[in-house]
Order: C-alpha cells, then structure tokens, then sequence
C-alpha cells in the first residue's frame, strides 16, 4: 500500500511538472529517482524494499519487456534490412569493446579479479531503450541517427545476456557453462517473438476475425501478454521476444501497431516510472558510501571513457558527420537492462555481488542523472532540416525520397 501511494503521489508531481521537463534540462525520470531515494530506507523509510524482493526483479523486467516491444513497433524488418549498416558497426564492435573497457577498468581501479571484471562489463555494456527514446522521438535528430540508436539500444540487451550468464558461471567457479540451453533460449524467444504476434494478424485478416475499434489498441496488448506468458513458460529469452514481437507487428500488422502505439508508450512509460521509484529506493547513502573513490572513479570512467572510445573505433570511417558520431558516443546511457543483470548477478550469491551490485547501481545512477538532463541539448546541436538519407526510408511514418520533393502520410 506504501508503495502505490507513493507511486501514485510521484507521478502526479511528474504529471504537472511534465511541461516544465519538456522545455528543460529538467527530467521525469529524476523525478522518480530523487523521489525513489528519498522514500527508501536509506532517508525516509516509508518504502522499505531490498534488493531481493520479488517486487523489484519483476518490475524491472516486465518494465523492460515492456519498452522493448513498444521499441520493436517503430521499424519493421524492411527498415532492418536497409538500415543495418550502422546499428551493426554499434552491435558488433562497440558493444564487445565497451564490455572490455569496463572490464579493464574494473580490473585496474577496483582490483576485482578478471572473472567478475568481465561479468560487470557485460552487465553495463547494454544501452537504455528508455533514454535512447528520448532522441529517437526528436525530429531535430537526423533519421539515421534515431534509427540506429533505436535499433542498438533494443537489441543490445538480449546480446549482452549471454555473456552475462557466461561470465556469472565462471565468477561462481562453475565448469558447465550450458552454452547449449543458452543458445536455445535465445533462439525460442525469437521464434515466440515471431510466431505469436504473426499468428495473431493473420488471424485477424481472416473472414471470422475482426477488432472493433473500442478493442483495436488491446489487440497489441493481448499479443504482448501472450508472448510474454510463452516467454516464461518456455525459458525463452523475454527481451529478444519482445523486441522480435514488436518489429513482427510493425512489418505485417500496421494498423494493429497505429492503433496501439500511443496506449502501449502510456503502458511502457508506467512500467518504466514504478521501476526507477524502486530502484531509487535501492540507493541508500550507505551503499554510496561503500564504494570508496575508487567506485566513484570506475563509475566515470565506464559512462565517458568505455562507451565513447569503443563508438568512436568501431564508427572509424563510417560516414557520419562528427556531431552524429559526437551523439552516439556520448548517448549510450544504462539502464533496466543493467537493473536486471545486476539483480542476476546480486541474486547468485557468487563472493563479489555486493560490491558489483553496488558498481553497477552507481554506474546507472550517474548515467541517468547525465543522459537524462542532457538529451535535449543534444537534439538541439541538430538542425531542424536535416535532410533525411535515402537509404533510410520509412522513419516514424514518414516516407522521404531524394529524388521527389512530395513527402505523404501514411
């Protein structure tokens, strides 16, 4: 009950200083952070909750499955296809270099061994889907750009997974890696991401099917919850379930994703709010304080050294211009995706969860104090008539070509 009070008076107060947010450097999500903090057992004590509590590694993880299948509805497979290019520079050489430097970095500053270096540089290297939408909903950020951090951000997450449960089992001295079931878990939360959604739509184009418009935002609703439970169910990977499900309606089921698209950011942004209210619960001064220098450092050097330094390798030659490359170097913030590695992490009892748990909820606390009050002026290095590539195609619901001048609305 304290909790949904507090919930509900916070986003209230979020409510009505959403338009001053809007203009400023001013963002919700500190809102429900600072809130978060202050109402935990660290200052208040009116929302006790601790990091084992069910509550917390369950919200955080419907939260995530939730903006990830908002995230998947913006581009379909044909915006994949063409727009590969980049996200894949990002995927393949700047995630894998990001969770070295980290690594390195925890090996150095902390002392911790290789083991649990390499484990909290996987739980760290994922990007946040939630802030990463914050330019991604910018018309002042060029199209390319939005593309590829929306689709880095979205996929990053299920990618980092296995190196975290690699990387956990060798921390914890275990010989069988289950590289088997891993790679199967990965694989049926695709196929679960794919089928349902598409089973779904095909049924809907059927002579005995038909959503009425009352029921139309639902549709999306019901094929979420319907992965989600299979995804469970199954020991599928949820997150690269609901990412797959999302794209799967935005390719064949475009008035299902039209019709669900404000309701379900409504849903997804809810989720997200809840979890950064719990989490900010979780920082305690105490925890702050049992870092050391050290952690403080570790915590910089992971946000403006790792993700900056490995883009800026991987994106060498890559066409953007320096401000696009400016951007992706600097806006890669952490998130729930690290939320619920590091709740893994601190759950598996292995000697060094505490002070990993620890790293990592400073690390994302720093992020989302910095990612979030900076967004807006990184859309503002943009110009507002960027022209859009013509390799990108459908952006948002818009449809640019470089040899017509017509642009039309679907």
């Amino acid at each position: 009950m304290a909790l949904l009070l507090a919930f509900s008076a916070v986003l209230l107060l979020a409510v009505l200083l959403s338009g001053l947010a809007h203009r400023t450097v001013l963002s919700t999500a500190v809102v429900f952070l600072a809130a978060g903090f202050l109402l935990g057992d660290g200052v208040l004590g009116w929302v006790p909750v601790a990091p084992g509590d069910e509550v917390v590694s369950t919200l955080a993880e419907l939260a995530l499955f939730a903006v990830l299948f908002s995230d998947g509805m913006r581009v379909g497979w044909s915006d994949l296809r063409t727009a590969w290019r980049l996200p894949g520079r990002a995927l393949g050489w700047g995630l894998p270099l990001t969770l070295l430097i980290t690594a390195a970095a925890a090996h150095w500053l902390i002392g911790l061994g290789w083991a649990e270096s390499l484990l909290i540089g996987a739980v760290l290297a994922p990007t946040d889907p939630v802030f990463a939408a914050a330019l991604v909903g910018n018309d002042k950020v060029p199209p390319r750009l939005r593309q590829l951090l929306n689709v880095e951000s979205g996929i990053n997450d299920g990618l980092a997974l296995p190196f975290v449960v690699v990387f956990l089992a060798v921390a914890a001295g275990s010989s069988d890696l289950h590289l088997g079931e891993l790679g199967t878990e990965l694989l049926l939360g695709i196929v679960i991401g794919v089928a349902v959604p598409w089973a779904a739509i095909m049924l809907e184009r059927t002579r005995l099917f038909a959503a009425s418009t009352a029921y139309a935002p639902l549709n999306a609703v019901a094929i979420g919850l319907l992965v989600l439970a299979l995804g469970k169910a199954t020991h599928g990977n949820l997150f690269l379930a609901a990412f797959a499900a999302g794209i799967t309606v935005a390719t064949f089921g475009e008035r299902q994703r039209e019709s669900f698209e404000h309701f379900g950011e409504l849903i997804a942004e809810l989720f997200k709010l809840a979890a950064l209210l719990l989490f900010g619960a979780l920082i305690t001064p105490q925890l702050l304080g049992s870092i050391g220098w050290t952690g403080w450092a570790f915590a910089i050097v992971a946000l403006v050294v790792a993700r900056p330094v490995a883009i800026w390798v991987s994106f060498l030659r890559s066409g953007l211009s320096s401000r696009e490359q400016a951007a992706v170097m600097w806006f890669g913030p952490k998130g729930f995706a690290s939320v619920v590695y590091g709740l893994l992490v601190l759950e598996s009892g292995i000697v060094e969860a505490q002070p990993i748990f620890a790293l990592v909820a400073v690390t994302i606390t720093l992020s989302i104090l910095a990612h979030s009050s900076t967004d807006i002026l990184v859309a503002r290095w943009f110009d507002d008539e960027h022209k859009t590539p013509a390799w990108y195609g459908k952006v948002r619901g818009r449809l640019t070509r470089t040899d017509a001048t017509e642009e039309s609305r679907q």
